[in-house]
């Protein structure tokens, strides 16, 4: 069965439809590469949580451009920006803010949080306890935030970017499930290439030694990232497709089904948090490429940053030597692609 999508793109509600913000958000890509070198995945993967209002979790070494690469990305699109150190002793009122006292004013006033701008680096997320966690799933979920029992909304572009680190695990909190499902992709970096790194080290050195010059100028503004999001939701996914993403999401769930070595090794399933993360990144990533449709290529690029956090491996897994990702490239290439 061939996907027609990939010689002709399908008659759909949006042919011909002028897609009037596109040209801005591939311009604001470009400008992430002029100032981070490689980590190709990790830039489209900020703009896809951008364009979707989807939250990142990016699990890294340090000095892997976590924090350049989303501070070039808010500086890019003229938000504000907050990077928030998650530490053990982090409490709640932290992040959301508190009711102060005034005595000019005789009473107690609300001064707002970090959580209250609209790109957020939460940074070794997995080092905060529980009760800061359940503050900042409210955040993510809902995009309000409750404190003395009044409820103020976030603003519309709230996104936040998540990063742990995979080897320092002393003095951790391991985000529940309930958490991990909330974010849209999980994103595992590597190291750059001999080239990549070659590259980094002479940029650096030529930043030292020319002069001082300007910060990168915005690309975009809130308005048109909003309004770039409401053309993504209208991204053609042909129905052929949707049956494909809600077959892969499924076969996380019956994985002996499709690979018969692997059967025992995976004890939870993705959700179908999953199937909706998938359709809505994969319709993103078609936007970041120029198209107004999903081609196949779309949701193979993007499913394992949707599944990776979704799947709960067992202990005969770790006793193998099997990773989520193992699992996940065995379900990509068992199960067939329209």
């Amino acid at each position: 069965m061939t996907y027609r999508a990939r010689a002709d793109p399908p008659a759909s509600p949006v042919e011909g439809r002028r897609v009037h913000n596109q040209p801005s958000i591939i311009a604001l890509r470009r400008q992430l590469e002029t100032v981070v070198v490689g980590q190709h995945a990790l830039l489209d993967r900020l703009v896809i949580g951008l364009l979707t209002g989807g939250h990142i979790l990016v699990e890294g070494l340090p000095g892997l451009a976590k924090t350049t690469a989303v501070k070039t990305l808010a500086a890019g699109v003229h938000a504000s920006f907050k990077r928030i150190q998650f530490t053990p002793d982090l409490l709640p009122g932290d992040l959301t803010g508190s009711d102060v006292y005034d005595p000019r004013e005789a009473g107690f006033c609300f001064v707002e949080g970090p959580l209250f701008h609209e790109i957020i680096l939460a940074d070794e997320i997995n080092r905060a306890p529980a009760k800061v966690q359940s503050a900042l799933l409210e955040a993510m979920q809902e995009h309000q935030i409750t404190v003395g029992g009044v409820t103020r909304t976030l603003p519309p572009l709230f996104m936040v970017m998540a990063t742990q680190n995979p080897l320092e695990q002393a003095g951790t909190y391991p985000l529940p499930e309930a958490q991990l499902d909330r974010f849209l992709l999980h994103v595992a970096l590597d190291y750059p290439s001999a080239e990549e790194e070659l590259e980094i080290l002479q940029r650096d050195r030529a930043r030292l030694t020319a002069p001082q010059g300007a910060a990168p100028s915005a690309v975009v503004d809130v308005v048109t990232v909003l309004a770039a999001r409401e053309e993504v939701k209208r991204v053609h996914l042909d129905p052929m497709l949707e049956r494909y993403i809600v077959a892969l999401v499924g076969a996380t769930r019956e994985v002996g089904k499709w690979v018969r070595e692997y059967g025992e090794l995976v004890e939870v399933g993705a959700s179908p948090r999953a199937s909706l993360a998938i359709a809505r990144a994969a319709g993103a990533h078609a936007y970041l490429c120029g198209r107004e449709y999903v081609v196949p290529d779309d949701i193979l690029e993007i499913a394992p940053d949707c599944l990776r956090h979704r799947i709960v491996l067992g202990f005969a897994a770790r006793v193998e030597k099997v990773s989520r990702d193992g699992v996940i490239r065995r379900l990509l290439e068992a199960v067939p692609v329209p």
